[in-house]
């Protein structure tokens, strides 16, 4: 959000970027006393720097009181939000007070939704899965950018190789269930090694399964960005094992970082990158497939080298700050007259 707002300033918008749980909390919350903070230090943030609409990156109080206060609010949706109410309530999130406290932020998300002046998720499949929930909404593919000059290589960290990365946290089902097709992978191909960089919720549901052969490591979560910038720079392939996704940020990173990647072919993965020419995409559940292309990257070094450079091509030229922001402020003065 801060490169994003130092690209608006410098193409003249003003702005002010504050956190949305310093001007209003509300229920629920696990500290009572935010249930009754009521919403006075958001209005007094708004009387003063009287905006002419609010850009948020979630859908909770604040964005409500937004849309109490009569201000043109733009929803940025980073994930697919119906999924993972799904997912939690399937899993982790089954006793009564979980699934009330999911019921209360789901009528707060949706009140932001339905009354939002535009919704801006963040690739094209996500899009259209705005639509079928909220078909009356505006809404406005917002690709999130990135700067390229943040991803160089950087030494620190050695691993075995041949190596396979997996930068990811477990921490949405939906996502993290596919990660289980590595136990196949992992048995037929012993003399690669796969190292895991991320945790979560459903850890023990993957180390359970995945930590018993001797080619799998987890490293668990690593310092970002400076530990992320070693691995991704040590690596030889970066694999994105994923039941959904939408626009993975750890899957620009690795390209900027000239990395070829083998990605899930679900949800907006296929927008992140380019099929054949910086990488590969499987489809869902396709252990054999997976190995192939692994074998097909191992065994060729200079294609390995080609996908790296297309990839880092790709992202700078698809997702620079400059081209982001003038896609958006030709969505804001759209909805703003």
């Amino acid at each position: 959000m801060t490169e994003f707002v130092e690209s608006l300033t410098k193409h003249g918008i003003e702005c002010k970027l504050v956190k949305d749980t310093d001007y209003v909390r509300g229920f629920p919350s696990r500290n009572i006393k935010d249930w009754f903070a009521g919403d006075r230090k958001f209005r007094k943030l708004i009387k003063e720097f009287t905006p002419d609409a609010v850009f948020t990156d979630r859908q909770t109080n604040f964005g409500a009181s937004v849309i109490n206060s009569k201000i043109p609010l733009f929803i940025l949706l980073r994930g697919h939000y119906w999924s993972e109410v799904h997912y939690a309530k399937q899993t982790k999130y089954k006793d009564p007070l979980s699934r009330l406290v999911i019921w209360f932020r789901y009528r707060i998300a949706e009140k932001c939704f339905a009354n939002a002046t535009v919704i801006l998720p963040i690739c094209t499949y996500l899009e259209r899965t705005v639509r079928e929930h909220h078909p009356g909404v505006s809404t406005g593919v917002f690709f999130e950018g990135i700067n390229a000059s943040h991803w160089y290589q950087a030494n620190g960290m050695n691993l075995e190789h041949p190596c396979v990365g997996i930068l990811q946290d477990a921490n949405w089902w939906g996502k993290t269930k596919e990660m289980l097709i590595l136990e196949s992978v992992l048995e037929k191909m012993p003399n690669v090694n796969f190292y895991w960089a991320g945790d979560g919720i459903y850890r023990e549901e993957i180390i359970s399964k995945l930590g018993k052969y001797r080619n799998f490591h987890w490293l668990g979560r690593i310092q970002y960005p400076d530990k992320v910038r070693e691995y991704l720079s040590e690596i030889d392939i970066y694999a994105l094992i994923t039941g959904m996704d939408t626009a993975p940020l750890t899957l620009k990173e690795a390209q900027l970082m000239e990395k070829p990647v083998i990605a899930t072919d679900v949800g907006g993965v296929y927008e992140m990158m380019q099929d054949r020419k910086t990488g590969f995409l499987v489809k869902e559940s396709d252990s054999d497939s997976l190995i192939e292309k692994i074998n097909i990257l191992i065994n060729n070094k200079k294609l390995c080298v080609d996908m790296g450079k297309e990839g880092r091509k790709f992202i700078e030229s698809t997702f620079n700050w400059d081209r982001i922001t003038f896609r958006f402020i030709e969505i804001l003065n759209k909805h703003l007259k």
